[in-house]
């Protein structure tokens, strides 16, 4: 007797068909944004330009003041935009001005932006829902390339918490906010991945009380984690620089250590320090130095760092003129290494948080 042999093409039309929500294949990312900043687009995703890409959910936590919206809501979603990536605004902090946005150079006319003032777990679900339902409806070449950033998770409120409020009780919903957290990121994480859509998200957090593992905790628990596709810790340090990187006693911005918890794209753990000055920004460049020495690709050579290209050429200056990158020395070094990474020859962590 004859086997009949499996009809694949068969099966896949005949699961697609009764299964909702189920999609055959592969859903690699094929659309990054930069965080515009080389280090930190580098420790996320493995290069120099890509940043967080869309399909997946990516979440920026850290206490107040880190940087989070900085570059959630000013650096990722002007890029967004620089793409033709429409942004959808998620406002629970009620703190996201216009005129701060655009100081950021962020465009928000409504033909580039949406900006949703919204505070209760359970709408942002039920609009992130009802948007993905109608953008499925519309062709495969007609849907525009999303980015909701929603900005933060831990300012959302549950039922509960807006009745023991009304009541006069302000212990809040310590038992269900976790799950419901958790919950909004696994099932966006579901319905993006076969879409033109992404998340990034901020969330705080909070000092560890245990003595064995002192690193700050993030709202949320370790489901939302685990829901994530990418975490990145954010600290707040102090910033006491000059425009020529001399040490004074004035604090001139802050150093976001930024830790990478989670990532599939790169090594985890990793962590890098930009710095963010309050009056001229983030410079792109920032922490490059520092990620460079701790892979052993910048050598010391005196009182200067030497760095050799694939045809012999070295570059040797002093550690200002290499973060200045002064006749586009990492720009160089950024080019040479991504067609050469077997260069690299140790990844210590990058972080050192000392005020």
């Amino acid at each position: 007797m004859t086997t009949k042999p499996f009809d694949i093409s068969k099966f896949r039309k005949s699961i697609t068909k009764s299964i909702d929500g189920i999609s055959i294949g592969f859903n690699d990312p094929t659309d990054w944004i930069s965080t515009n900043n080389y280090a930190l687009n580098y420790l996320i995703s493995g290069d120099f330009k890509k940043g967080v890409p869309l399909g997946k959910v990516t979440t920026f936590a850290g206490e107040s003041g880190a940087g989070k919206s900085f570059i959630c809501s000013g650096n990722l979603v002007r890029h967004a935009q620089e793409q033709g990536i429409y942004v959808v605004l998620i406002d629970t902090e009620n703190a996201l001005d216009e005129a701060w946005l655009h100081a950021l150079g962020v465009d928000t006319s409504e033909n580039k932006l949406l900006k949703v003032n919204m505070a209760m777990i359970d709408d942002v679900a039920k609009m992130i829902t009802e948007f993905v339902k109608e953008y499925k409806t519309l062709p495969a070449d007609d849907r525009p390339k999303v980015l909701f950033v929603l900005d933060s998770l831990g300012m959302l409120l549950t039922p509960t918490d807006v009745n023991q409020f009304e009541a006069g009780d302000l212990k809040g919903d310590m038992g269900r906010k976790p799950k419901a957290l958790t919950a909004l990121v696994r099932n966006c994480v579901n319905m993006f991945g076969d879409l033109n859509i992404g998340m990034v998200a901020t969330n705080h957090t909070y000092a560890s009380q245990d003595m064995f593992d002192p690193d700050d905790k993030i709202s949320g628990g370790q489901g939302f984690i685990y829901a994530s596709s990418i975490v990145v810790a954010m600290r707040k340090l102090k910033l006491k620089e000059d425009e020529d990187g001399n040490k004074i006693s004035e604090v001139k911005g802050i150093r976001a250590a930024c830790k990478i918890m989670k990532t599939r794209y790169a090594k985890p753990f990793e962590g890098v320090q930009v710095k963010i000055p309050y009056e001229t920004g983030m410079n792109p460049y920032s922490g490059c130095v520092d990620l460079f020495e701790g892979k052993g690709l910048l050598a010391k050579e005196g009182n200067r760092l030497k760095y050799q290209l694939a045809d012999g050429t070295e570059l040797k200056m002093f550690r200002k003129e290499w973060e200045r990158n002064e006749e586009g020395c990492l720009d160089q070094v950024i080019e040479d290494f991504t067609k050469h990474p077997h260069k690299q020859s140790s990844t210590p962590d990058a972080v050192t948080e000392e005020e």
